[in-house]
């Protein structure tokens, strides 16, 4: 299929109905309302289904009944909008059902503004629900990957019977790039959804869709099983970038929009004679800790820096994957303010005048 330019948010969309998706509930938020507005129009066009729920608290819910019933189905909100998806999200989680979720981050905390942010890391990798479970969270850097994410995230929900995020930001769904909807490089052996609730006629067991436990027992059992899942997901589903790393004396860690910023301040520092290296995490969870790891044995490698459109968060599991080997620094903007390419050089001149004396 020949390329097309496209907006980011309408290619999310598209790449959704591309993957078999059907079924859309969400809510107006900026700075993703292309998307709804998008799968409104081309839903009933596929023969699908399209609805504006009354709230983020309806269109989770709603999501949860069609992914209960085996459909591919998808919801998008920004930041707050997540929040109030939140329960339905653990709920979902704890069911064990595949869908998609998108999070087009804006500044926060509150309403905060609508440009774009990296401030809900946190809430996409920690839980941000009630309850022990993970989302599965891919972090595009681009249109094209984050068309390519979105269909391979229906799949990676399918096999593993779990919720998956794409969180992205303002600025990667409003931008235009473009974009071809080409099939995915690997196939993925599903399995049959013989546990949706299709209706019952005699023919199998009832499937029951429950997050319920009152057993304490049993529902400690069902928690140790989801997690023996996720950590097969651990071992199967890292993805990562690491970008002119060889003989850098300072890794930089960003993802998604601000790792595109720190591509063009790596030529910028190659130009003064600093050899500069990106690891870029495309799984926020499952984080590559391994990839840190390795580089951080690295002699050559004096430090780490995590950038981020945030107050710090990533940082975190940056410093968690390097575990002491070598020091760990951050710069980060805020409140949708996007990390300027001079500023974070020279951010990378003081770390390696500090870590060379």
């Amino acid at each position: 299929m020949a390329k097309v330019l496209m907006k980011g948010n309408e290619a999310i969309a598209e790449a959704a109905i591309q993957a078999g998706c059907r079924y859309f509930f969400g809510y107006p938020i900026t700075p993703q309302n292309e998307i709804p507005a998008y799968m409104a129009k081309r839903l009933p066009e596929v023969g699908g289904c399209f609805i504006q729920a009354e709230s983020e608290v309806s269109a989770i819910n709603m999501v949860y009944g069609a992914a209960g019933a085996g459909a591919r189905v998808m919801t998008s909100s920004s930041s707050p909008g997540i929040s109030l998806k939140q329960e339905g999200l653990s709920y979902i989680a704890g069911a064990e059902l595949p869908c998609v979720v998108v999070n087009m981050v804006r500044g926060g905390p509150g309403l905060g503004g609508i440009q774009p942010a990296q401030s809900d890391y946190f809430q996409a990798t920690k839980g941000g629900g009630h309850g022990d479970y993970h989302l599965v969270v891919l972090a595009p850097s681009t249109i094209q990957e984050a068309v390519d994410l979105v269909m391979e995230g229906f799949d990676i929900a399918d096999q593993y019977r779990n919720p998956v995020m794409i969180l992205g930001d303002g600025m990667l769904g409003q931008m235009m790039e473009p974009v071809e909807f080409r099939p995915l490089s690997s196939k993925r052996e599903l399995p049959p959804k013989t546990w949706a609730t299709t209706g019952y006629t005699g023919d199998r067991p009832r499937n029951i869709i429950n997050s319920l436990f009152i057993d304490p027992q049993a529902l400690e059992e069902h928690v140790k099983r989801i997690y023996q899942k996720y950590e097969e997901i651990k071992k199967n589903e890292v993805k990562v970038e690491c970008y002119n790393c060889e003989d850098a004396e300072i890794i930089v860690a960003a993802y998604g929009t601000t790792a595109r910023i720190v591509k063009s301040v790596i030529q910028k520092a190659k130009r003064e004679g600093i050899n500069v290296g990106l690891i870029r995490p495309i799984t926020l969870w499952p984080f590559p800790t391994s990839t840190f790891e390795e580089w951080a044995q690295r002699e050559h490698v004096k430090a780490f820096m995590s950038v981020e459109m945030s107050m710090g968060q990533m940082v975190e599991d940056v410093r968690l994957s390097v575990n002491g080997r070598k020091p760990v620094f951050f710069y980060g903007r805020t409140g949708g303010m996007v990390p300027e390419p001079n500023a974070i050089l020279s951010e990378i001149k003081k770390v390696i005048g500090g870590v060379s004396r």
